[in-house]
């Protein structure tokens, strides 16, 4: 070793000087490095609690998911009963309606059938009392209803009696 070699002594000052320099650095240095940990550990930490949240709210949700669709299939299962009961029910009502329709027509065909017979008793009596007029007024003459009205006037006392 040649200790008039200037590069020899320039690595020894280089290495004298990063053993002065590394002292008090290693303290900056490891407290940075020592920072920079807890900070990692403390963003790991935070990570870790807000997986730990969101895995407590996915479970709230899918249980409220779970009730929700429960709640649904039974709001489904209330209204089918609903719906049944109402479809029965108008069912019935148009039954009913129809019996009560057809019971008035019924009375209404009554009462056109006797309306019906009445006028045709009462044409029946007009017919009759116009041909009986035409029957008596051909077959009546004058010496024919003297003698009528003198009958009448005569049995009258008798009626009276």
């Amino acid at each position: 070793m040649d200790f008039s070699d200037p590069a020899l002594w320039v690595s020894v000052g280089f290495i004298l000087l990063v053993v002065a320099a590394f002292k008090p650095g290693k303290k900056a240095i490891l407290g940075a490095l020592d920072g920079r940990t807890e900070r990692i550990r403390h963003n790991l930490d935070e990570a870790a609690n807000l997986r730990e949240e969101a895995q407590q709210l996915l479970s709230e949700n899918q249980r409220k998911q779970r009730g929700a669709i429960e709640e649904t299939e039974g709001m489904i299962a209330q209204a089918r009963a609903e719906a049944g009961r109402l479809a029965k029910e108008g069912a019935e009502k148009l039954s009913e309606t129809l019996k009560r329709r057809e019971q008035l027509a019924s009375e209404k065909i009554k009462q056109a059938e006797a309306d019906a017979l009445r006028e045709v008793r009462l044409l029946s009596v007009e017919i009759a009392m116009t041909a009986t007029r035409a029957l008596i007024a051909e077959r009546m003459d004058d010496k024919r209803s003297e003698s009528l009205i003198n009958d009448a006037i005569s049995n009258i006392s008798q009626k009276l009696n």
